[in-house]
């Protein structure tokens, strides 16, 4: 019955996110070609935000699919850290579009032309229509997926929110400098963010350690479990950003005739040590003190034996 509930769960997130895709991209080639009907930079700025809000979702959409994939015989940890190369992608497409906004904005700056208002003011309305209802669909979801999708859209709605302010102005002035000013001020926001997400994507796409404190905190909690002297090796990863790999050695200040209670023991207080940070993958390799780290010959202080050396 549980798994019949999670699996209609997982159904109905779907469902919601490619709405909220098809609906995205749908609405971005409008803004596309309003942009262009109408001469407005703004409505072509805010169309590149959500030509990348498209692409988050669609990954996100494609993620959420291939998510109920097991891992196999190729991809052992599964497909989680295709999100990390989407993200990627998705950066480089965002930076090559706002390079392309700012190159027509920044001369109107100097040259201010007069958009069409009245088609500004109609692509606004159906804008903060679009994007709210989005909103609204994904602001039922339970997932994190969805609620990291929910504000990007509210996002949206406020942009469009600027539009349709501006879009009123220009009705009862002739200030058509707004329009190529929203319009940088629109790609700055998302070159600032995109560079943000892409530097800490990049880390994590290079295995950096996704949180320096947690990872600190894992360290004193496994030095906190009774009969552990000394950890090395300890290597924290994320394979998207949300689910974190662990690997550790950790010596143990007992015998060499470690009896199998005390072994089970300490791997009980490691399991109950780690659960608060439901990690997804837990390597944990127990040492004694006298022995050497195999990955390191030599790693602790005590000589080879004759043995070692033969």
């Amino acid at each position: 019955m549980h798994q019949h509930v999670h699996s209609q769960q997982k159904d109905e997130s779907a469902s919601r996110i490619g709405m909220a895709f098809f609906l995205n991209v749908g609405f971005t080639i409008i803004e596309f070609v309003g942009g262009w009907l109408t001469n407005s930079t703004a409505i072509m700025a805010d169309a590149v935000h959500d030509l990348g809000d498209s692409l988050s979702i669609g990954s996100a959409w494609l993620l959420n699919r291939l998510g109920r994939k097991s891992a196999d015989s190729e991809f052992t940890y599964g497909y989680r850290r295709l999100s990390l190369f989407g993200a990627l992608i998705n950066g480089l497409v965002l930076i090559a579009g706002s390079i392309w906004v700012l190159s027509e904005a920044i001369p109107r700056l100097a040259n201010p032309v007069m958009p069409v208002a009245e088609g500004m003011l109609a692509l606004a309305i159906f804008g903060v229509s679009v994007n709210g209802y989005a909103a609204y669909r994904l602001s039922k979801g339970t997932t994190l997926n969805e609620k990291v999708l929910n504000w990007h859209l509210l996002e949206d709605v406020l942009g469009w929110v600027a539009v349709l302010i501006v879009s009123i102005v220009l009705q009862f002035a002739d200030w058509p400098i707004l329009d190529p000013l929203l319009s940088v001020a629109f790609t700055l926001f998302i070159l600032v963010n995109v560079v943000r997400n892409l530097w800490v994507t990049g880390k994590l796409f290079f295995q950096a350690v996704p949180d320096k404190a947690l990872h600190e905190k894992i360290r004193r909690a496994l030095l906190g479990v009774d009969g552990i002297s000394e950890i090395h090796h300890q290597h924290l990863w994320s394979m998207d950003g949300e689910h974190h790999v662990l690997t550790a050695h950790v010596v143990v200040n007992l015998d060499d005739d470690l009896n199998s209670g005390e072994y089970c023991a300490i791997k009980q207080s490691i399991t109950r040590a780690l659960e608060p940070y439901q990690l997804a993958h837990t390597t944990i390799e127990i040492e004694l003190k006298q022995e050497s780290c195999r990955d390191q010959i030599g790693y602790h202080a005590s000589p080879p034996s004759d043995q070692d050396r033969i």
